[in-house]
């Protein structure tokens, strides 16, 4: 006898309920934690939102840092920025005035390189975001102490502490990039930082530019420095409707919460077998060092997790960046095109137009590096540089008017190689080389060594170009080609995979005795999250928390890129 409508409509309602909970106590049994929880720490955005928001702040970080590499290379010579400090005018009389000159620059970075190096006990303690906000707070703060600057001593004392702020942000800022991109979409969102870059680069000169032709003002100098305000106060303040990086939240034991920003990010219900994987692939990261005694003690570890080698390639790479010689254009674009017979006003728009080429070259390295591969970009940026630099030597020892416009279009061309092998690339490479708990103090000490490289080569260009002129290039041509067999012997292909597989790859480096490089490259290492990963890893999860494998590549790893 059927049951009436309503009694119907009851029992249908009762089977539906004790369907949802009994799926809710199996998802409770196989997780630790109810949906209920994950609900409540639900990102307001998903998707390709979420991406588009997280890369926007990025971004912002980025082209910052770009502004402020790019703001001072004009202001050095500009009547105004000379008069209210003339300690930075070169000339016969006080030739320790280039020394002087490369000083105030170069202090900025050994700011960035005390922040940078805060971040090894500060970054895992305050997580990604905390650590973003306390960096462009400090800049901030910075900003309107060298916009007020009325000695030379308040401008030094100004730019550290800018320079602290901005060593905070520029160690964080990739790692949490990286966490929250999905991996096929990993490299070109961090290329696009190093497009963004060169954007804050350009617009410096641009800014510099217009206000070189108010000559009568102090505005001249002080409206260029105080602009980096607009990018403090919009990074600090989007930041807060971001979601925290889920790699750091299970860190903290904070798991539904990160399986709640794993399900926003790659836009999947919780069910979806590749929102579960990605989940237990970060636990297993976990797992593996979970014996491990602090993260600082970590970078010095062997084993299978190979921390100290993943460092040290890191802290090399940023090395070696800085050594190509780029900031020799950046930071002195401007004077090295008046020493190759520019007027003021042509040099600072030629700065503008190698800008502006600049930000092409990059772009066009944003839509190659997930199809190419970072090994290739790199080789190819470094050899190209390098025989840059030998021909830039040759023509300053020719030294007339034909050799000077070669010189100029050669510098255009210096930059093009270093966008597509340098620049986005080295930002990617660090976050995407280390370890999920070793993750954040490597990217401080790799962009520790960048400051300090960068701070090095700062310093020695102007005393380097008035005591060895055209030589000087030399140098960088020699630096340049040494990188070639550092990358190619050395440096694992991280691309096509996600942050988690680098583990099993290195892992499966140190069992079988082989080179890293050479098992980055293959194409049937296991992903991480699968059954023959925690093999390779070493990890036996409870057979209740163990996910699905997949079947379209439960041993293959994704495609090599």
């Amino acid at each position: 006898m059927p049951l009436p409508s309503s009694d119907e409509e009851k029992h249908q309602s009762s089977v539906a309920e004790n369907t949802d909970h009994h799926h809710h106590e199996q998802f409770k049994q196989q997780f630790g934690f109810d949906p209920a929880d994950i609900a409540a720490h639900t990102p307001s955005l998903r998707g390709h939102k979420l991406t588009a928001a997280v890369a926007f702040v990025a971004g912002t970080g980025f082209t910052l840092f770009g502004y402020d590499q790019g703001v001072m290379s004009s202001l050095l010579t500009g009547n105004q920025f000379e008069g209210s400090f003339p300690e930075v005018i070169v000339e016969p009389s006080h030739p320790n005035h280039a020394t002087l000159q490369s000083f105030i620059i170069a202090i900025y970075e050994v700011g960035c390189l005390f922040g940078a190096l805060s971040n090894l006990w500060v970054g895992d303690k305050l997580g990604r975001r905390k650590t973003i906000v306390v960096g462009g707070s400090i800049m901030i703060v910075g900003a309107i102490l060298q916009t007020t600057a009325f000695s030379f001593a308040q401008l030094i004392f100004a730019r550290i502490f800018t320079g602290y702020g901005n060593g905070l942000i520029t160690s964080t800022v990739p790692t949490y990039h990286a966490e929250l991109s999905p991996s096929a979409k990993r490299g070109r969102m961090i290329m696009m930082e190093g497009t963004l870059i060169v954007v804050g680069v350009t617009i410096a000169y641009l800014v510099d530019l217009a206000l070189f032709f108010v000559n009568w003002s102090s505005a001249q100098w002080r409206v260029p420095i105080a602009l980096q305000l607009v990018f403090e106060i919009i990074m600090v303040t989007c930041i807060g409707f971001l979601p925290e990086s889920p790699r750091w939240l299970v860190k903290r034991g904070r798991n539904a919460e990160a399986m709640a920003v794993i399900s926003a990010m790659e836009d999947k219900p919780l069910s979806d077998p590749e929102v579960q994987r990605t989940y237990y692939g970060i636990r297993e990261a976990v797992a593996v060092e979970a014996s491990s005694q602090g993260s600082l003690r970590e970078l010095t570890t062997g084993g299978p997790s190979q921390n100290f080698r993943r460092t040290v390639i890191a802290v090399v790479y940023m090395m070696m960046q800085q050594l190509t010689g780029i900031n020799l254009v950046t930071f002195y674009a401007t004077i090295v095109f008046q020493r190759l017979g520019l007027s003021e006003v042509n040099a600072r728009i030629t700065s503008v137009a190698n800008g502006a080429e600049y930000i092409l070259a990059s772009i066009a390295a944003y839509y190659t590096i997930d199809y190419v591969g970072r090994r290739h970009l790199m080789l190819f940026g470094a050899i190209g540089q390098s025989i840059v630099m030998l021909l830039l030597a040759i023509l300053g020892y020719i030294n007339n008017t034909p050799a000077q416009i070669v010189s100029v279009v050669l510098i255009f061309g210096f930059n093009t190689f270093f966008a597509f092998g340098w620049l986005g690339v080295a930002w990617l490479y660090c976050a995407e080389i280390a370890g999920l708990r070793t993750r954040a103090p490597t990217n401080a000490l790799s962009t520790a060594s960048n400051w300090t490289f960068n701070f090095v080569v700062v310093m020695v260009v102007g005393p380097a170009f008035n005591n060895i002129s055209w030589r000087t290039y030399i140098v960088f041509a020699a630096l340049n080609a040494i990188t070639v067999p550092v990358v190619y012997f050395f440096f694992p292909e991280t691309g096509g995979r996600s942050l988690e597989d680098l583990d099993v790859v290195f892992a499966l480096a140190y069992i079988t005795g082989e080179d890293p490089v050479k098992v980055s490259l293959r194409k049937d290492v296991p992903l991480a999250g699968t059954r023959e990963a925690d093999e390779i890893l070493g990890v036996n999860p409870r057979p209740s928390e163990k996910p699905p494998t997949p079947s379209s590549s439960s041993g293959k790893a994704r495609k090599q890129v």
